[in-house]
């Protein structure tokens, strides 16, 4: 069966330019990939085919021998070609033909953009990560918050680019845009970074005065943060795109803001829950009453006190704890009580006491029996 032309197989005319070839073969590289034509038979030797048309129109001897002597430039013999193989087009491996836009048809997954004359690899940016620390009643109500940010930005003057005003990057003469060299190490074939631009594919002649040709200056960045209601300390906050600027116009990283709650001088937290110890007088706690706590929004609730309560006793405040981040009700409060010893009584609160005391006694037979039967083992000890 003869072979097809060349120049037909990739859609490109007879003087078509380097770049027009490698266009033309980019073209159908990606329509005739095998992984994207499952279900067509002929998928992989057409993609076969490409390979093998742009393998020789790609090289400069390979595209004379092909232009003066057509296909016959490599049956061996013909135009100074070796013997059985010619200069190789058609016959040998098309893995470095592929390799040649691997990264034009599957850049957009690694970051890098077309450029004029070759392959701009403009890394992106760096993710910048910002401590903030919120009061737990910003933690309850939600915030703005209005944050300093020390940053790297597109340079004003180049417009990121990093040359200077009018010029333009040119191509890496070492490495024609690609960003990384091949060597040739036995049988294998070895790619390296490119040493001259660094990867980029581009160099800079003339950099930007402003930059230093690194396309970005640094900047402190004001930038307002909506804390929402419910946040604790670890939650964390993705400022898209406020990140880092990325080298030579590269993608900006992004801004991770972590949460820390600072303590609270009365309530303690645990998830949802909020604690407060609050003191109750001894006449409270045994006769009973009412007392006011304050709650985390501002406000103050008032609490019934059961007679005869002991410190320690937890009583809860349903609805009055931190609301969910995710939505949902908000949690408990518990007041925990804790009964108050007077101090510095008068002489007529202490007549009363010990009044009190002895009507305890007397109306407490049992409790005075356990008194005096302490009474009696001091004694004892003391003999």
């Amino acid at each position: 069966m003869a072979k097809r032309d060349y120049y037909e197989i990739l859609g490109v005319s007879k003087g078509a330019s380097a770049d027009e070839i490698k266009k033309g073969y980019r073209t159908k590289a990606k329509e005739l990939h095998p992984d994207r034509n499952a279900d067509n038979p002929n998928a992989e030797a057409m993609f076969k085919e490409a390979n093998e048309a742009y393998e020789v129109l790609k090289d400069a001897e390979k595209k004379a021998a092909y232009d003066r002597y057509g296909h016959a430039a490599f049956e061996g013999g013909v135009g100074g070609g070796r013997q059985g193989g010619g200069f190789g087009g058609g016959n040998g491996d098309f893995s470095s033909a592929f390799s040649d836009v691997f990264d034009d048809l599957f850049g957009d997954f690694m970051g890098g953009q077309r450029g004029g004359g070759g392959r701009t690899r403009a890394s992106r940016g760096s993710d910048l990560r910002y401590n903030l620390r919120v009061t737990l009643e910003e933690a309850f109500a939600g915030s703005q918050k209005t944050i300093n940010v020390p940053t790297s930005v597109n340079c004003d003057t180049c417009t990121g680019t990093g040359a200077d005003a009018g010029a333009e990057p040119a191509t890496c003469p070492t490495c024609s845009g690609m960003g990384k060299v091949r060597a040739q190490q036995g049988f294998f074939t070895v790619e390296r970074t490119c040493p001259t631009c660094s990867g980029i594919g581009q160099i800079i002649k003339n950099p930007c005065k402003a930059c230093g040709g690194a396309g970005r200056t640094e900047k402190d960045r004001s930038l307002s943060v909506n804390i929402p209601a419910g946040v604790e300390t670890g939650t964390r906050i993705r400022l898209a795109g406020e990140g880092e600027a990325g080298m030579r116009g590269g993608p900006t990283g992004d801004l991770y803001i972590f949460i820390e709650v600072a303590e609270h001088e009365i309530f303690e937290r645990d998830g949802q829950s909020l604690f407060c110890r609050v003191p109750v007088s001894m006449t409270s706690a045994a006769l009973g009453g009412d007392i006011e706590v304050p709650t985390i929004d501002g406000g103050r609730s008032r609490v019934k006190i059961p007679g005869g309560s002991q410190s320690g006793r937890q009583m809860r405040l349903r609805g009055k704890g931190m609301p969910g981040l995710r939505g949902g009700g908000a949690g408990d409060m518990f007041i925990e009580m804790a009964v108050e010893t007077p101090v510095n009584l008068t002489s007529k609160q202490k007549e009363l006491l010990r009044e009190f005391e002895k009507l305890s006694e007397d109306n407490n037979p049992q409790s005075s029996s356990f008194f005096s039967s302490v009474k009696s083992f001091w004694e004892t000890m003391k003999g």
